[in-house]
């Protein structure tokens, strides 16, 4: 049965309730079950809580007077009105404690999202315990929504034990905030190669396709990136000989970040001392997985209430000017990449390729429209942008399986199931090859749409991802899981696509959650409840077609004021004064919802016809 349209404070409430019931017992969180602690799975589920109830002023629960019903009734099995901040409180002191190693320095360990090929013998403890990008982000993330709700909470609690904890906790999170932000710093990179490299070739063939040679894709992307390129030569500390390569303008090179710090990173000086910097690992290879993830943990840096609420110390706002300049070219870069030839952008040639990676996929292709999605929120948005944009989601969408049928051993199923694998390159170094499963991609693909949709303005193109985002969140819906420990929560793929040889949903054991897919599928929730939150987009039509009825509502109800008033007890002087209340009303929606403005002087014209009709009723009786 089809979700429309999409609720999201019935739809968030479901899914608090499912976390009440897996992640609480007896009024306390309890610890991860599946497979050992992470520090990205763990600050995801933190985030399923702590996200709406920051961003949401009717899902606060730092607030235990104000707290809604029916949050509370969700939430019941997390503790009554006044324990419920407190076990929250209490949740994010313990994640903070078990993601910090001996010597207090914050650790941020990918765990088992790390895996190896089963030939290449199992990766080594070191390399588990290698911090990773997407923990860098997602930290940040969930340190800026905890110091928010400790500011919202502290002033409303008198428990001594509670208030040591938050003390504790305060500073704890901005410690960790800051290491997230100085691992971040040391995780971008610049790339810079040969056009007749591997990577030049898989580059010029991306952009240029069978239309333009190597020489003209050369030149146009001089031509295009010769500003980017200065500004990151003189604005960015790179590291060594990046500099001398990026002078030379007849090289390639590609900006973002890579899955961990990069090898030979330097070390960010700091006026105050902080945690140990640790030497990096990775190659300073761009990650367009990595990358996506660590531009939408940085925007939280600079959004309105972390400016508002004053989250960030004076060492962190520094951090967070140089991770928003490196937030900014990057969204340049690819953006400039996806929409590199106009008549033909290389972001709608699906699948995407990535240059230093040797990987193409449906999901890249999608990395690199959320980096779009990214520049055109940052930037004011051309109507073909958007409609060029609409298209790609709308295919991605289809290829990806979401809006057509999957058939009997449909190849796409892998996008879902077992997923993407990531290189993480350098990672052998420590170890066997490792590499990064990632299944998210029809949240991701909700998410952004969502996201577009937010900033379209343009009818056709606001309505198209309407439908785009109501039929992806159909799908992912259905994906919950049904039984077990993980049930109202994700993933379960074989809910929705047919099982590899029988064609039809495959019975299995319950899955374990996914807080990765749940993290997502709340973001986007609480991005809709933000659509849902704009004013209407003005019609033109509608507002002329207003303004018509406007007028001739305005002209009748002055005729049926001129006209005698009839023995009736001052009902129809009653009713007149109601009609021109209405009236007026429908007056000042003229302009924010004409169409609004349009059933109001509809109804005024109906009630002054009646009006009328009666009146010619009683002269003829008399």
């Amino acid at each position: 049965m089809r979700i429309k349209p999409i609720k999201p404070r019935q739809h968030l409430l479901d899914i608090w309730q499912a976390i009440a019931r897996h992640s609480f017992h007896d009024g306390e969180w309890t610890a991860a079950t599946w497979d050992g602690e992470n520090s990205v799975a763990d600050a995801e589920r933190l985030l399923c809580l702590l996200y709406p109830a920051t961003e949401i002023p009717a899902f606060r629960l730092d607030d235990p007077d104000n707290t809604e019903e029916d949050v509370l009734q969700a939430l019941r099995r997390a503790g009554g009105r006044l324990d419920l901040p407190a076990g929250i409180v209490d949740a994010a002191a313990e994640f903070m404690r078990t993601h910090t190693g001996d010597d207090r320095t914050p650790t941020f360990a990918g765990g088992y999202f790390c895996t190896g090929d089963d030939t290449a013998g199992e990766i080594t403890e070191a390399q588990r315990r290698l911090g990773v990008v997407d923990s860098f982000s997602m930290s940040i993330t969930l340190c800026l929504a905890t110091l928010g709700f400790l500011k919202g909470y502290e002033g409303r609690t008198r428990r001594d034990t509670v208030l040591k904890t938050i003390t504790e906790l305060r500073a704890a999170t901005s410690a960790r905030l800051t290491a997230a932000m100085v691992n971040l710093l040391r995780s971008f990179t610049v790339s810079v190669f040969d056009a007749d490299s591997v990577q030049g070739r898989t580059l010029t063939d991306l952009l240029g396709g069978d239309r333009l040679s190597q020489r003209h894709v050369l030149q146009r992307f001089q031509h295009r990136f010769g500003p980017l390129r200065a500004t990151i030569t003189e604005s960015l500390l790179l590291g060594i000989d990046v500099e001398d390569g990026l002078r030379d303008d007849d090289r390639f090179f590609e900006i973002g970040w890579a899955w961990s710090i990069v090898r030979d990173a330097p070390t960010i000086q700091l006026t105050e001392a902080v945690a140990a910097q640790p030497d990096g690992v990775a190659d300073p290879v761009p990650s367009l997985y990595f990358t996506v993830v660590a531009l939408d943990g940085i925007q939280d840096l600079f959004s309105d209430r972390t400016l508002t609420l004053g989250l960030l110390d004076t060492e962190q706002q520094q951090l967070a000017e140089a991770l928003r300049l490196r937030w900014e070219l990057t969204q340049q870069f690819w953006s400039g990449l996806a929409r590199f030839d106009p008549d033909r952008w290389p972001l709608e040639d699906i699948p995407w390729r990535a240059t230093g990676q040797r990987l193409e996929s449906e999901y890249l292709s999608l990395s690199v429209a959320a980096i779009l999605v990214h520049d055109l929120m940052r930037r004011r948005a051309t109507d073909d942008d958007l409609v060029r944009t609409v298209g790609v989601m709308e295919r991605l969408a289809e290829r990806g399986r979401i809006t057509s049928r999957m058939t009997r051993d449909d190849p796409m199923l892998r996008l879902h199931d077992p997923g993407v694998t990531v290189p993480l390159q350098g990672s052998e170094r420590l170890g066997p090859p490792v590499h990064w499963r990632v299944t998210d991609f029809s949240a991701q693909l909700l998410k952004r749409t969502v996201q577009l949709r937010t900033l379209s303005r343009g009818s056709a193109a606001h309505d198209r991802l309407l439908r785009l985002a109501e039929d992806v969140f159909d799908h992912v819906w259905r994906r919950r899981i049904r039984d077990g420990e993980g049930l109202g929560l994700w993933d379960n793929v074989q809910a929705v696509h047919p099982g590899p040889a029988t064609g039809v949903p495959a019975p299995s054991p319950s899955p374990p959650v996914s807080w990765s897919i749940t993290e997502r599928v709340v973001e986007a929730m609480v991005q809709v409840r933000h659509m849902y939150q704009q004013p209407p987009i003005r019609s033109t039509g509608v507002t002329v077609l207003a303004q018509a009825l406007l007028g001739e509502a305005a002209q009748l109800l002055g005729t049926e004021q001129m006209e005698p008033a009839p023995r009736d007890d001052g009902k129809r002087g009653l009713q007149l004064r109601s009609i021109e209340a209405k009236l007026g009303r429908a007056r000042g929606l003229l302009d924010p919802q004409p169409g609004t403005a349009c059933a109001l002087a509809l109804d005024v014209l109906g009630q002054l016809d009646a009006l009328a009709r009666a009146r010619e009723a009683a002269d003829r009786g008399a």
